[in-house]
């Protein structure tokens, strides 16, 4: 699992930015969901809803600053107590100490990409070299360690590609000299949305040069949301050795050069933004997939890979600058929207793409029924095992739900439905409450339909539809609570 990794930003999904040849060989010799969700679409919920299956609200975990109980009931513990061995390396960020895994090695909070500190098992520990190599030696050493022949689980959860996109140095001239084409909805002025005037998530106000886009500049502005940012930059820089400094400083001189003669102002300074934030995100995902290629290498070398599932995915989406945005939080669908791709070998037909609307929740079911052991009740999601197989499944949900309960960043808490053809979101606060978008006819969702009576019938039954969801899910009356 990646962190922020864009579907955008997949070759497999149709990227116009970037080649993911080890995630597409994976795609190929497997199976892609087109319609994957996430249920809350930020770091620690989305973490807390694949290990339990069940909905923010149950799990504990409705934002960045809940700690997940991690006694409570999970899809690794239920593995473990079945004779799985079991471990997870790399991102944890749920502030409790890992449950039901027989190994694992985290790292603190967000982690760093350089010479990052763990926590190895209890213990601080400390390793030197980028994080993303780092995260995937410490999965394939263990994987090396197991005496018996017992079937194991392996997490690998990597830190990238989270802000603020430090890559390896190796890949600091890659993309040199491309020119990103914009999203359709890059100059979105809002119109008909009136909360997102204050968010604050954009390139062009929100986005720092320092922290962000690797430029020096004391005399620059600093928006008031990154305050702390540059002491964080700095503290990354120093945690460097000399030659790792040398060869980024080097790396960037050409960036720095520009930005120092270039005078930009205005348009000119956004659409610059918007180039140096994609260089820095797609060339952390450069490393993503060539870890991707290392793991599958190992398991074709050790004798493994035709009987070993393996999946990729995101904790969320991510947005690219659509709507001039970065980050997620939204329901809009970059940031809904997250990569899944599966290969079970034997199961499931190579290159599969199923179009069914399905979400992280269920993630905990689907592994479980592919060990073949029993959903406990308390979880919600549905199992994808019936998807593996080509014809299209008559009874599968037509709708998913969403709910953001987070402050901050100017984003309100917000929830809503999402069917195959249209999307209907309720703010909790701030102008223009409510949102509608046909996503067949509209899918950049620049039109809000909402206060057309023509759309009256629609609504209505939307709305009926998402009170039987939050029935279903057990969504406490106060949305917010």
């Amino acid at each position: 699992m990646a962190d922020d990794h864009a579907t955008q930003a997949l070759s497999c999904y149709g990227s116009r930015f970037i080649e993911t040849s080890n995630i597409d060989k994976l795609a190929a010799e497997g199976m892609v969901f087109n319609r994957a969700f996430v249920t809350n679409s930020i770091c620690a919920p989305s973490r807390a809803v694949i290990l339990s299956g069940k909905h923010s609200h149950l799990n504990g975990v409705r934002d960045n600053h809940s700690r997940f109980d991690s006694c409570q009931v999970s899809f690794p513990r239920i593995l473990q107590e079945g004779g799985y061995q079991t471990a997870l390396v790399g991102k944890w960020h749920l502030k409790s100490q890992p449950g039901g895994f027989d190994y694992w090695n985290i790292l603190p909070g967000q982690g760093d990409y350089y010479n990052p500190k763990f926590i190895n098992n209890g213990s601080d520990t400390t390793y030197h070299g980028y994080v993303t190599d780092i995260i995937t030696d410490l999965g394939l050493q263990w994987i090396s360690s197991l005496k018996s022949k017992d079937p194991f689980l392996l997490m690998v959860h990597h830190k990238a590609p989270h802000r603020n996109w430090m890559p390896d140095v190796k890949h600091l001239d890659v993309f040199d000299g491309i020119t990103f084409p914009q999203p359709a909805s890059f100059h979105d002025d809002y119109s008909g949305r009136e909360h997102l005037h204050q968010q604050k998530l954009t390139i062009a106000r929100h986005m720092d040069v320092v922290y962000d886009l690797k430029i020096p500049c004391d005399t620059c502005p600093v928006a008031e949301v990154n305050q702390w940012a540059r002491s964080e930059y700095r503290k990354q820089i120093m945690a460097m050795d000399t030659i790792q400094q040398t060869a980024w400083n080097r790396g960037y001189q050409q960036e720095i050069n520009h930005y120092d003669t270039s005078g930009f102002t205005g348009d000119q300074l956004v659409n610059w933004k918007y180039q140096r934030y994609l260089q820095d995100y797609l060339r952390c995902i450069l490393s993503i997939d060539e870890n991707v290629g290392r793991i599958l290498k190992y398991l074709d070398q050790q004798g493994l890979a035709d009987h070993t599932v393996v999946v990729y995915t995101s904790d969320q989406g991510f947005f690219l600058g659509e709507h001039g945005l970065f980050d997620k939080r939204y329901m809009y669908e970059e940031s809904l929207r997250t990569p899944l791709v599966i290969k079970y070998p034997g199961r499931i037909k190579p290159g599969l793409i199923r179009n069914e609307l399905v979400q992280n929740l269920d993630i905990a079911p689907t592994i479980l029924e592919m060990a073949g052991m029993n959903m406990p009740d308390e979880m919600q999601g549905r199992s994808m095992y019936p998807l593996f197989r080509a014809p299209a499944q008559a009874n599968w949900r037509d709708a998913v739900y969403y709910q953001f309960y987070e402050s901050g960043w100017g984003v309100p808490q917000h929830y809503g439905i999402r069917t195959q053809s249209h999307k209907l979101i309720h703010f909790l606060s701030g102008p223009g409450n409510w949102e509608l978008y046909d996503l067949d006819r509209d899918p950049h969702e620049m039109v809000n339909l909402y206060d057309d009576p023509a759309n009256d019938e629609l609504i209505q039954e939307l709305k009926q539809e998402l009170e039987e969801l939050r029935i279903v899910y057990m969504v406490p009356e106060r949305p917010g609570i």
